[in-house]
């Protein structure tokens, strides 16, 4: 399944732009002839061979062998090319600042990663961070989208943050502080939470693949959810969908920032999973060791057994359980996928999970799986990565002609 949802209103395009994504978007199965390519989409042989021709120009396709066969002379193959333009993602963590440069293939070109306190850098240094790392991994090139994953509240349709808890920012105009400093236009730029670029990343290249309806439950300093449903990003109406971090998991628990009592990131944040799992001044606690180190080390305290670690993953497994089945009633998605550090600790929260969903069927016994991410921390990144050439296979004619091309330029060409 492909995720399409770039998270903004596309402006109209007309008859021949769209033919021509709609033969660009096909060539990402592989090589056809013209003939295939017309079958494929619905566009007369005649019209194909004119929209190939515009699609070579602009340096996109390119030929690909002969398809033998039948009783006549062999056809031209037309495949992508994939190193024609390419996408870049970038993400900001509490901890880190990330940018990778993927191609039409979503094959990595170059990726950087930079440890940071992102709340003490505040929001204008940071966007200068991440605009030098971005420099690092382009090299250069100018990237034909860019899609930058934040945490918190996104208004996908304005690319605005309105809330980043564990950043401290509040109406953060992303699109544009990064077009300024990439020397793009604020609409090459989509910003999104997340866990729904996490959701993106499983449906294109992880467990996701093949299923019409996914929900991500990603796992951080906070906790947020994401659903692709038919090869979109399910929004809501104000693009808050999928906050599932304050579904009550524990009538009697702790007061969540946010107000309520017993929500599900008084359980499943990190630090309140780490809290639970060792003293004060222990090493999990420990800011320098980031993320990734803290994770690790609760992972193997619990591989051997320490009480406290083992205590605090079980835990955490039933408050994911309990809030995984008010997902499930309400949602019916064919998959549940533990991202985040989730994706970490899957060997011990996927059962309990499984089990709080048997316990509680809503009139039949549940059927949707429930995995672990195989793409852990990079889910994110790999959902952004994909929406950024996204933009190119909706609009071809954002990559210009190359030089002696044109549209009406012809190329040589077995029938088709």
């Amino acid at each position: 399944m492909a995720a399409t949802d770039p998270g903004q209103q596309d402006a109209p395009v007309s008859p021949r732009t769209a033919n021509l994504a709609a033969l660009l978007r096909a060539l990402r199965a592989g090589p056809l002839s013209r003939t295939q390519l017309a079958a494929r989409c619905g566009i007369t042989k005649a019209a194909v061979s004119g929209l190939v021709t515009e699609l070579s120009g602009r340096g996109l396709v390119r030929a690909a062998g002969l398809l033998a066969g039948g009783n006549g002379r062999p056809s031209q193959l037309v495949e992508l090319n994939a190193e024609s333009a390419y996408g870049l993602a970038l993400s900001v963590e509490a901890d880190r600042f990330s940018a990778v440069v993927t191609n039409l293939e979503g094959r990595v070109i170059a990726e950087r990663t930079e440890t940071a306190d992102v709340a003490a850098l505040g929001l204008h240094r940071s966007m200068d961070e991440l605009a030098f790392l971005a420099g690092e991994v382009l090299a250069g090139e100018q990237p034909v989208g860019v899609t930058v994953s934040v945490p918190g509240l996104v208004d996908s349709a304005a690319a605005v943050l309105r809330f980043a808890p564990t950043l401290r920012w509040r109406d953060a105009e992303i699109a544009d502080l990064m077009a300024a400093r990439l020397g793009l236009t604020a609409d090459a730029i989509v910003v999104d939470n997340e866990a729904n670029l996490g959701a993106v990343g499983e449906a294109v290249a992880g467990v996701g693949a093949g299923v019409a309806e996914l929900f991500y439950l990603s796992g951080g300093m906070g906790v947020g959810g994401g659903l692709v449903s038919g090869g979109s990003i399910l929004r809501g109406a104000r693009g808050f969908a999928g906050e599932v971090g304050h579904i009550t998991v524990d009538p009697s628990g702790e007061q969540c920032p946010c107000g309520r009592v017993g929500c599900l990131e008084t359980k499943a944040g990190l630090n309140a999973v780490l809290r639970a799992a060792a003293a004060p001044g222990d090493p999990l606690h420990d800011p320098a060791l980031g993320v990734d180190g803290r994770v690790g080390l609760l992972k193997h305290r619990v591989q051997h057994g320490d009480q406290r670690a083992v205590a605090a993953v079980s835990e955490l497994g039933v408050a994911l359980g309990v809030a995984v089945v008010t997902v499930v009633d309400v949602l019916d998605p064919d998959v549940v996928v533990l991202g985040g550090y989730f994706a970490a600790l899957g060997r011990w929260l996927v059962e309990p999970v499984r089990r709080e969903l048997s316990a509680r069927p809503l009139g039949h016994e549940p059927s949707c799986r429930v995995e672990p991410s195989p793409l852990g921390t990079s889910a994110a990144l790999r959902g952004a990565a994909h929406l950024a050439t996204e933009r190119l296979f909706a609009d071809p004619t954002l990559v210009g002609f190359a030089p002696g091309s044109s549209p009406t330029s012809s190329t040589e060409e077995a029938p088709a």
